[in-house]
């Protein structure tokens, strides 16, 4: 079998869209194209990536786990095509970056050990912290950067930002729940359900931004900071739960299956990024851990 960037790029597009069509508007190609392309991925690896629903497509949990893989990939090509092909290794200092909850989780600890090899003279120290604590420390100076939900951001006059990913929400269920066959999923079908609520990085208060406009409220059985206890509680069936695709894993700690639909609503997405002061001027360690991390994804944009 042989993997081509293309097939790995058509495939997060298509994963990230939940559409073929939206997927090959975004890459500028033919839908027949990426077609084509993710069904000979999906021969070639042997299992199918996507369900194909009315509404569009929706990861399998194959699918799901193969994305990670696919995302790791592009980070490693992008940082390839980009990184200079000799490096400063007399670069040195130390870089305070905050680091919100999810992102230390979910997101950050490859990329972080990636830099530590390449720059072993920069000592890079994490702070986990709230988003409010993040965007203090930056303001006066304790932070010199950080990567957090930049999608939460809330002071973007004085706070500059660039987004590296885009995490699309989608619903959780367990296995032969009822929405499993329904040909479209609505808010309002989910709010007759019984809903798990995560806290942790303001998780609830974006959860109000997309159910506030409807006049719907979830039906909320239990509220908690802890993604496990989520995808522990939604896999049992004590309830469903809105969540990004980037803390989706489709087993439970206990080994029982989670099911991942897309939702017929305007829910925004989870946006990974570093912020800083663009009052401040970055030093070099700091200049360096920033340019390492856009390039790693190819500059997804602010």
């Amino acid at each position: 079998m042989t993997l081509s960037i293309r097939q790995v790029r058509y495939f997060i597009a298509t994963a990230d869209a939940g559409q073929v069509s939206q997927a090959a508007m975004a890459l500028n190609v033919s839908q027949s194209a990426v077609t084509a392309s993710i069904r000979q991925l999906e021969d070639d690896l042997g299992v199918a990536l996507f369900k194909r629903l009315p509404s569009g497509v929706s990861l399998t949990a194959e699918g799901a786990r193969f994305l990670q893989h696919a995302r790791n990939i592009m980070a490693a090509v992008n940082a390839a095509q980009h990184a200079p092909l000799t490096e400063d290794s007399a670069i040195s200092g130390t870089v305070r970056i905050g680091v919100s909850y999810t992102v230390a989780g979910y997101f950050l600890p490859r990329h972080f050990t990636r830099f530590a090899r390449s720059y072993p003279r920069i000592k890079a120290e994490l702070y986990e912290l709230p988003r409010n604590a993040i965007e203090a420390g930056l303001k006066d100076r304790t932070l010199d950067l950080a990567v957090m939900l930049v999608s939460n951001l809330a002071d973007k006059k004085r706070l500059a930002y660039e987004t590296l990913i885009r995490s699309r929400r989608r619903l959780w269920l367990p296995v032969e729940h009822p929405l499993l066959s329904a040909e479209t999923i609505t808010l309002d079908l989910i709010a007759r359900e019984n809903y798990v609520m995560l806290t942790v990085d303001e998780a609830n208060q974006t959860a109000s931004r997309y159910w506030k406009p409807t006049g719907l409220r979830p039906n909320i059985v239990f509220k908690t900071s802890s993604v496990e206890a989520v995808r522990s509680l939604v896999a049992d069936g004590m309830g469903i739960t809105i969540l990004s695709d980037m803390v989706y894993r489709p087993w439970s700690l206990e080994g029982q299956r989670i099911e991942l639909r897309n939702v017929m609503a305007e829910i925004p997405t989870m946006d990974v990024g570093i912020a800083w002061n663009h009052t401040e001027q970055q030093a070099p360690a700091t200049r360096t851990f920033h340019e390492f991390m856009s390039l790693s994804f190819g500059g997804a944009g602010s």
